[in-house]
């Protein structure tokens, strides 16, 4: 408990210490006269490379310089420094924002955007040069995913410092909100993660007690989970040393759901810990459907398209199951959704098929990682 406090902690100091290296900067070359100029690495395509070593997307060595020397420059160089300043405010006053707060607040301060598209991506300019995402900022979206099982943490948030829950506190799971991802870990009696791509799923997996039968942390991920959901999941890895599974529809778009999990997405190749390279896709698997005789709805041309896609993403190709799965959605050309194990009854997802998903060995298990108790 002490430690992840100190991990948090530091974490919030590094932050910190990077949004006032860039003013010191800015500051600093004023001071000597000159124009002001910033160096990021380019998140152009070309600059996008898949690491089979990490095991996702990272940036190239290109870098791009942004200066007010250059007229066209001027603008996204000041809504950086601005956004920098709203970042700065925010995570010294230990207050939070959603994207669309930033927008708006922009406004206060006569720094106008275009559109939420141009507010986002200065945010993920400063994201690139700093190397901590924007939730590091306390800048969160909308999306909410949610969790559900037997952990105790210990919140660490103004007005609830020392105050500890249990996530079984609700039946409806807690959401991964700030207070949640910025938790510290107490205890726990679960042994696994098992994330699922639909809240109607998560909702029966609670019903029928997942949580305790297979001693298990829940997360509904909401569709593609997003980033702060993502990252949690990788602290549940890595700092209590659980394994995770993850449970999507059978079709291309929740192979991406699984992989971007796993290995994490181009758009996010300037940061890390997004992704939890140990994790493994458990299903819903193209096999499953001949095995079971499931319901199923033809694939139409873009699942076709998409599917051949992912034969070719890199990070795809190291995988026999990834690459068995992909091959046999294509050759049967059907597709289904987890809710189709329930022509053989509402339990047979947890009572049968569940089980033998979990009897699959996930990489790197077994690490001593965590604190259990």
């Amino acid at each position: 408990m002490a430690q992840t406090k100190i991990k948090i902690t530091e974490r919030k100091q590094e932050v910190l210490r990077s949004l006032k290296s860039f003013g010191t900067s800015i500051y600093n070359q004023l001071d000597q006269g000159v124009f002001p100029t910033v160096k990021m690495p380019s998140r152009s395509t070309e600059n996008i490379n898949y690491d089979p070593a990490l095991r996702q997307f990272i940036l190239g060595e290109k870098n791009v310089d942004r200066s007010t020397r250059n007229i066209r420059h001027i603008k996204p160089f000041t809504q950086l420094a601005w956004v920098a300043m709203f970042s700065n405010e925010l995570t010294s006053q230990r207050k939070t924002s959603t994207l669309r707060d930033v927008y708006y607040s922009a406004q206060a301060y006569e720094m106008t955007f275009a559109d939420q598209q141009e507010s986002n991506n200065i945010i993920t300019d400063l994201e690139t040069l700093t190397g901590f995402a924007r939730e590091d900022f306390n800048i969160f979206p909308e999306e909410r995913s949610a969790i559900f099982g037997d952990l105790e943490i210990g919140y660490t948030v103004p007005g609830y410092e020392g105050k500890t829950v249990n996530l079984t506190s609700h039946p409806d799971g807690v959401l991964i909100g700030p207070a949640v991802t910025s938790a510290e870990f107490i205890k726990t009696t679960a042994d696994k993660v098992i994330a699922i791509e639909k809240g109607a799923l998560f909702t029966r997996f609670i019903e029928e007690n997942v949580h305790n039968k297979h001693k298990s942390l829940l997360i509904s991920c909401g569709g593609q989970a997003p980033r702060q959901t993502r990252s949690f999941i990788r602290r549940l890895h890595d700092e209590l040393g659980l394994p995770v599974y993850i449970l999507t529809d059978g079709d291309p778009w929740g192979m991406h759901i699984a992989q971007v999990i796993i290995s994490g997405s181009a758009n996010a190749a300037h940061l890390r810990d997004l992704n939890t390279p140990d994790a493994v896709w458990s299903g819903v698997w193209a096999s499953d459907i001949v095995e079971y005789k499931l319901p199923t709805d033809p694939l139409d041309e873009v699942d076709i398209k998409r599917l051949n896609e992912l034969a070719r993403d890199p990070r795809y190709q190291n995988d026999p199951i990834w690459q068995r799965e992909i091959k046999l959605a294509l050759k049967i050309k059907r597709k289904t959704e987890l809710e189709a194990f329930s022509r053989y009854g509402l339990t047979y997802i947890v009572d049968e098929y569940l089980p033998t998903k979990l009897d699959q060995k996930p990489k790197g298990e077994g690490r001593e990682t965590g604190k259990k108790g």
